[in-house]
């Protein structure tokens, strides 16, 4: 592991907690890890930001799904269905990896939140609904689930990362017509899955800070209890105001570190 200064390290674990319990709620923790890992690390090569990344976001996202298994109407089968396409897909995603640049991370990142941020404003409905009204899913829903969010979402998740907590919440909303919340709670099983595929190849590479990780771990497993419970209790409407305002910020923030780059 490179010598990281002792600020930097505290820094990146504040950064850790607040991107565990934004991933609870919303998805899209890595949205605020990754970049913090970007300017903190600026001499380490992409892959090992990337592996790294992965390495922390898989402990807080299981403590998160735990909590929300727990806690809430989740299909377990259903999501371990979309879970094992997410997998190989991040599998597959974290193969091409290695040869992405931090350079285009960011505005393929800003791209990325602000077409998320354009869908929710102009769908203010959107995941208001109670799970329990849309009904089971048909075998062509579930189908296209496993395809666009098992897949297609992890594919992305292996292969760039940020966002794919958001992306589940908001495909498993759209293709399988649940509440914000149960979406929540299944892209969380999900998003495990696609932590773990993508931190295998990752580890097969060699390209994990794994003592910095462990550190930075424990912070992003409170925070991503933390953010399951709150979730819970405040509801959809809560929910989707904290998507918006992660959204909007995030994206301030890279474009100000791309300008001034």
């Amino acid at each position: 592991m490179p010598d990281i200064p002792l600020t930097t390290v505290l820094v990146l674990c504040l950064a850790a907690a607040a991107a565990g319990w934004i991933d609870a709620v919303v998805g899209g923790g890595g949205l605020l890890l990754l970049p913090a890992l970007l300017l903190g690390l600026p001499q380490v090569p992409a892959a090992h930001v990337l592996g790294t990344n992965k390495a922390v976001a898989i402990v807080g996202t299981s403590g998160a799904a735990l909590t929300y298994v727990r806690r809430a109407p989740v299909d377990v089968g259903t999501a371990a269905r979309i879970g094992s396409a997410a997998l190989a897909g991040s599998m597959a995603g974290a193969s091409f990896a290695a040869g992405i640049s931090s350079d285009v991370l960011r505005p393929v990142i800003m791209a990325v939140l602000l077409a998320v941020a354009a869908f929710v404003l102009l769908r203010p409905a959107f995941g208001t609904a109670s799970a329990s009204a849309a009904g089971p899913a048909g075998p062509r829903r579930l189908a296209a689930a496993i395809l666009v969010c098992g897949a297609g979402t992890g594919f992305y998740d292996g292969l760039v990362g940020p966002g794919t907590g958001t992306f589940l919440v908001l495909s498993l909303t759209a293709v399988l017509r649940m509440d914000l919340v149960t979406a929540s709670a299944t892209a969380k099983i999900v998003n495990v899955c696609t932590n773990l595929g993508a931190l295998a190849m990752f580890a097969y590479q060699g390209t994990v800070l794994w003592r910095l990780a462990a550190v930075m771990a424990v912070f992003n497993l409170a925070g991503g209890t933390a953010g399951a419970h709150m979730a819970l209790k405040k509801g959809s409407g809560f929910v989707r105001i904290v998507l918006l305002v992660v959204v909007f910020s995030l994206v301030a923030r890279l474009a100000h570190e791309q300008w001034s780059a």
